[in-house]
C-alpha cells in the first residue's frame, strides 16, 4: 500500500469512529426472508450508453449485480428488477425531469432503458417501472415485498448516489431492512461512489461485499 493510499485508509476508519462515536453506523443485519432488487441496470449506464463511466465502474457492477441475482436464484429467492419508463417530453416525471434533463433517454421505447443480457429477469420475476428515483415512490414495490413475506431488501444498481440511494432509503422508511452490495453498485464518478457508500451504511443500511452477500443467500438455501 503506497502513503496515500495508507492516508486515505486512516482517514476514511477515522471518519468511521467519529461518526460512530456519536451514535452512527449501527447495524441492521439480514432477516431470514431476503429479496434482491435490481434498480435500473439498463444499457444506458454500460458500454455506449449516454451515462457511462471512462473507467468501467458501471460494467464491475454490472458483472457484481449478475453473481448476486444468480445466488438469490440458486437460494430461491424473490429478484424484483426496476426500470425507469418515461412518458414523451418526461410528461410523468415532474420537475425530475426538468433537472435531469438526460432522463429523456428513458422516454418509452428507448433502447437505453433496456436490460442487459445480465442481470435481466426471468420469466415470472416482477419488472417495476418508475418515474422518479426511489423504487418505492409511486409504485407497488412496498405492497408485492410484503405479500410475498420478505423482510429484507438486498438493493444494488445504478447509480449508488441516486437511484439506489433512494431506494435503499425507503426500503428502510417501509420497514424493511436495507442492504447494500458495495461492488454491484455504480456511479459515474469513485468520490460520489464513495461518499454515498459512506452515508448509506452510517444512516441507512447495512453496505456490505459481494462475497458477503453471496454468503447469506448461501446460508439461507
Amino acid at each position: 500500500m503506497s502513503i496515500p493510499e495508507k492516508d486515505e485508509k486512516d482517514r476514511a476508519d477515522d471518519r468511521a469512529e467519529d461518526y460512530a462515536a456519536v451514535g452512527f453506523r449501527g447495524r441492521v443485519g439480514g432477516g431470514t426472508a431476503p429479496a434482491v432488487i435490481v434498480v435500473d441496470v439498463c444499457r444506458a449506464y454500460l458500454e455506449g450508453g449516454p451515462f457511462t463511466d471512462a473507467d468501467g465502474r458501471f460494467e464491475a457492477a454490472r458483472a457484481s449485480a449478475e453473481r448476486v441475482v444468480a445466488a438469490a436464484r440458486a437460494a430461491l429467492r424473490p429478484v424484483l428488477f426496476t426500470q425507469v419508463v418515461l412518458a414523451p417530453g418526461g410528461a410523468d416525471a415532474g420537475w425530475f425531469a426538468v433537472k435531469v434533463p438526460g432522463l429523456s433517454a428513458f422516454e418509452a421505447g428507448s433502447p437505453w432503458g433496456e436490460f442487459p443480457e445480465a442481470p435481466s429477469p426471468l420469466p415470472g420475476e416482477l419488472v417495476v417501472t418508475k418515474q422518479y428515483a426511489s423504487g418505492f415512490f409511486g409504485t407497488t414495490l412496498a405492497s408485492t415485498l410484503r405479500a410475498q413475506g420478505v423482510d429484507t431488501t438486498i438493493v444494488l444498481g445504478f447509480s449508488t448516489s441516486g437511484c439506489v440511494r433512494a431506494t435503499a432509503l425507503d426500503a428502510l422508511q417501509n420497514g424493511f431492512r436495507p442492504l447494500v452490495v458495495r461492488e454491484a453498485c455504480g456511479d459515474r464518478d469513485e468520490v460520489v461512489q464513495e461518499q454515498n457508500l459512506f452515508d448509506l451504511d452510517s444512516k441507512y443500511a447495512d453496505v456490505l461485499g459481494e462475497d458477503e452477500i453471496i454468503d447469506y443467500l448461501g446460508g439461507l438455501a
